[in-house]
């Protein structure tokens, strides 16, 4: 396979997936506090001040973020590689009355020049279906200096500890080496992955013009439910499932 067949090979698996998360964007739109699994109160993950910040959600799916961020004050925009996924958010912001650019197009090399947004965010979307090595330089290049960098996505650990089978929940074992992880194709799966360890992470962060900020690993909270066979939740509140990322665009001179 080529370096780059993943970008048609995950937009067919999303046109794909697309209407079995339609039930999921009717109920984010709706929501009037954002959240992530875990109370947006309670895990911080945005910024305390949105107002007028100009924000590019990566891989927006149905752009239910976007629409978060929006309320907040923000003037968003979203980008995906998935037409179909992109219909669905169209109709969410008609039926919201709420609007802000969409574009069809790969979060690995967008359309805007150079300097463009304030805050790049990904809640998987590019986060785990783009090639790190290509959207994280892409995110530092349309951040202005100073600009935040936040992604959400599957913990390294869990990565290191989920069976081939997506059907099989992660075990108390690591079935794979951490060493050299990178891109991950599943059995009977169209899309391709991708997932690292935290110090080439950090590298690549590092290289790429950011400094990293914090690292917020995620634990459910009692009781919480999940659509997903590949976790527990007595395994979720064990070791963190989930893990979001903080980066800041350095400015010149740093």
């Amino acid at each position: 396979m080529s370096g780059s067949d993943h970008v048609s090979r995950n937009r067919v698996a999303w046109d794909a997936m697309a209407l079995d998360y339609v039930a999921a964007a009717e109920r984010h739109w709706a929501q009037a506090e954002p959240t992530w699994g875990v109370p947006e109160a309670e895990l911080h993950l945005l910024p305390h001040d949105l107002a007028g910040l100009d924000t590019i959600e990566l891989g927006c799916g149905t752009a239910y973020v976007s629409a978060w961020l929006a309320r907040r004050g923000a003037r968003p925009v979203g980008i995906d590689n998935s037409p179909a996924q992109l219909a669905t958010a169209r109709r969410m912001q008609a039926e919201h009355g709420l609007e802000f650019p969409l574009h069809v197009g790969d979060a690995e090399a967008t359309p805007f020049v150079d300097a463009s947004f304030d805050l790049a965010i990904s809640e998987y979307g590019a986060a785990i279906w783009c090639d790190p090595d290509r959207w994280i330089p892409e995110a530092a290049r349309i951040l202005r200096p100073g600009g935040q960098l936040i992604f959400l996505g599957n913990s390294t650990l869990l990565m290191l500890a989920v069976p081939d089978d997506e059907d099989q929940p992660a075990t108390d074992r690591l079935l794979r080496p951490q060493r050299g992880i990178h891109r991950f194709e599943w059995p009977g799966d169209p899309g391709v992955e991708f997932h690292m360890s935290h110090g080439d992470w950090i590298r690549l962060l590092r290289t790429s013009g950011f400094e990293v900020e914090d690292l917020i690993e995620v634990y459910p909270p009692d009781g919480a439910t999940t659509r997903y066979p590949f976790v527990t939740l007595p395994w979720a509140q064990a070791w963190p499932c989930e893990e979001v990322w903080k980066a800041r665009r350095l400015r010149p001179g740093r």
